[in-house]
C-alpha cells in the first residue's frame, strides 16, 4: 500500500514513464514512482494533463484538489473498478427503510461520542462535558427522526468543542464551532483536519464496493461523497482531534503558522505540512487488532469499517460502530 503524497509548490505534475514527476515554477523536477502513492492531495496551483490522468486512472490512484484556505474542492476518481450492483441496491434499501437508515445513522453518532468521550478522559476537568456527552447518546437513542438524531449529534459536538477550551493550552481558544468560514486558529485547524479524514475515508471507500455517495446519516445530496462524511464521524475524534491537541499542547503549532483573510483563518503552508507529517505517521501506526488477532494500522481501521457495512448490508454480520478499546 502506497502513502498519500501532498503537493504545495505551484507548478506542473506530469507522467513520466510510471513515474508521477512534479516541476516547480523553478524548473526543479521530482519523480515520485507509482507504486509508492496512494492518492495525491494537491495544495497549491499546478498544470496537468489528461495524460497524467489516464496514468493516475490506469493505476486506480485517486487526485484531490485544496482551495487556496485549504480546503477540500473536489477529487478526480478513477474509474470504479469494484462495482457490484447487487451492493448497491442493498444501499439503497438500507436508505429506503426507515429502521434500517437510522439504526446505521445511530451507529455512526454511537461511535463518533465513544470517540469524543474517550478523548476527554485523558484530560483533568472534562467530567462534566463527558457526561452532557453521555446525555446526548442516550436522547439519540431516543430520537424518532434523522433530524431529532443530528440535533444531538450537533448538541454533542458543541459541548465537545466547549471542552477544547479545558484541554488547550497557549494563546488557543474557541468560543463556538465556525465552519463556513472558519474565524480562528482553533477552528481552521478541525476544518483543516476534517477536509483530509473526509478524502481518507473517501480513498479508502473506493477500494471497496461501497458506493459512496448513498447514506444514512447525512443526507445523500449532489455534488458529495455522503457515505463518506458518516464514516468520517467515528474517526474524526479518534485520529484528527489529537494531532491538533499535540500540535498545540506541545508548542509545535503557533499563531504565526495561521493568516486571516476577511472573516477567514486559515493555516498557512507551515501549518498545513505541520498537521499532515503528524497525520501520515497517525494513519501508519498500528495497533493490536484484539478481533483480527494482528496489528492493524488505523488506515487500515478505516477500510475494516467499510468492510462491516458491507457485511451489514449482505445480511452475514450486524454492523457495530468501531470504539477504540485502549
Amino acid at each position: 500500500m502506497g502513502r498519500p503524497y501532498y503537493i504545495f509548490t505551484s507548478g506542473r505534475i506530469k507522467r513520466r514513464e510510471n513515474t508521477i514527476c512534479i516541476e516547480n515554477e523553478n524548473g526543479e523536477k521530482k519523480s515520485i514512482p507509482i507504486e509508492d502513492v496512494d492518492a495525491i492531495h494537491v495544495f497549491g496551483e499546478v498544470d496537468l494533463n489528461t495524460k497524467l490522468l489516464n496514468f493516475l486512472a490506469q493505476e486506480n490512484k485517486p487526485l484531490h484538489i485544496y482551495n487556496y484556505y485549504g480546503f477540500y474542492s473536489g477529487s478526480f476518481m478513477p474509474r470504479d473498478r469494484n462495482v457490484s450492483g447487487d451492493l448497491v441496491v442493498r444501499q439503497v434499501d438500507h436508505y429506503r427503510d426507515s429502521e434500517k437508515r437510522f439504526y446505521l445513522a445511530y451507529s455512526f453518532v454511537e461511535g463518533a461520542i465513544h470517540h469524543m468521550q474517550r478523548n476527554l478522559r485523558e484530560y483533568d476537568n472534562t467530567e462534566g462535558f463527558i457526561e452532557k456527552l453521555s446525555v446526548e447518546l442516550t436522547n439519540a437513542k431516543l430520537s424518532r427522526s434523522i433530524n431529532e438524531l443530528m440535533g444531538c449529534e450537533g448538541r454533542a459536538k458543541d459541548c465537545y468543542y466547549q471542552a477544547f477550551n479545558v484541554i488547550l493550552r497557549g494563546e488557543f481558544s474557541i468560543d463556538k464551532r465556525e465552519k463556513r468560514p472558519p474565524t480562528n486558529p482553533v477552528n481552521a485547524m478541525i476544518s483543516f483536519a476534517n477536509s483530509i479524514i473526509y478524502t481518507t475515508v473517501l480513498n479508502e471507500i473506493f477500494h471497496t464496493q461501497l458506493y459512496p455517495a448513498i447514506s444514512y446519516l447525512h443526507e445523500p445530496r449532489e455534488r458529495r461523497y455522503s457515505l463518506s462524511l458518516d464514516i468520517s464521524e467515528i474517526f474524526k475524534p479518534l485520529i484528527a482531534d489529537p494531532i491538533i491537541f499535540k500540535l498545540v499542547n506541545n508548542r509545535m503549532i503557533s499563531l504565526d503558522d495561521f493568516d486571516e483573510d476577511v472573516g477567514y483563518c486559515y493555516l498557512k503552508e507551515s501549518g498545513r505540512k505541520k498537521f499532515l507529517r503528524e497525520f501520515d505517521q497517525k494513519l501508519s501506526t498500528t495497533i493490536k487488532h484484539r478481533g483480527l488477532k494482528r496489528n492493524v494500522s488505523y488506515r487500515m481501521l478505516i477500510r475494516y469499517e467499510c468492510y462491516k457495512l458491507i457485511r451489514h448490508f449482505i445480511g452475514d454480520e450486524v454492523y457495530k460502530p468501531f470504539k477504540a478499546w485502549w
